[in-house]
């Protein structure tokens, strides 16, 4: 991302035009490519500083999930901000961020394991104030940040262990 931005920076940001732009069949590769891009140095340090520690937690259990959850993350909100964001360039980690966010929130409630909780806690108590990146805004996307916290509660039911009644093992669809 910071080579992409630098890359951005000096081409006078000819790289944002590979965003998502809502409904506009062109802008359908920006699903996989608006999550890399910025629209500055900012917005760049912003996303980073949260996709790290986030993403490191989430690392925690294995790199598999972090990989697994991204992509998850990064197609779906994608799709969602494709199909029902307000006109205009959308782009940014922000969605990928909401997401891991919301996964490590997400875990906690279908799991109830102590560790997951724990984490969770943590992840309120330091990034609690990301809850308020959901309201409408003007000049920000807020639907890749709403997209990205709501496509992780489908993540974290469909990736949260279940009991095999024949034995006894835990299971998931995800990891």
């Amino acid at each position: 991302m910071v080579l992409l931005q630098l890359l951005n920076s000096v081409t006078g940001s000819a790289l944002n035009g590979w965003g998502v732009v809502p409904r506009q069949l062109s802008s359908l590769p920006g699903i996989l490519a608006a999550p890399w891009l910025h629209a500055g140095w900012v917005h760049l340090l912003n996303n980073l500083s949260g996709l790290v520690v986030l993403g490191c937690l989430v690392s925690l259990g294995t790199v598999k999930r972090f990989l697994a959850a991204s992509c998850f993350i990064i197609v779906t909100s994608g799709v969602l901000v494709w199909l029902l964001a307000r006109p205009g360039m959308h782009l940014g980690a922000s969605g990928w961020v909401f997401g891991l966010w919301g996964l490590l929130l997400g875990q906690a409630w279908f799991t109830r394991s102590v560790g997951n909780l724990v984490v969770a806690l943590i992840v309120m108590f330091f990034y609690g104030g990301l809850v308020f990146g959901l309201l409408p805004r003007t000049a920000i996307s807020f639907e890749y940040h709403v997209f990205g916290a709501l496509c992780v509660v489908l993540y974290a039911a469909m990736s949260r262990p279940e009991v095999d009644a024949r034995q006894g093992a835990r299971r998931n669809l995800w990891n």
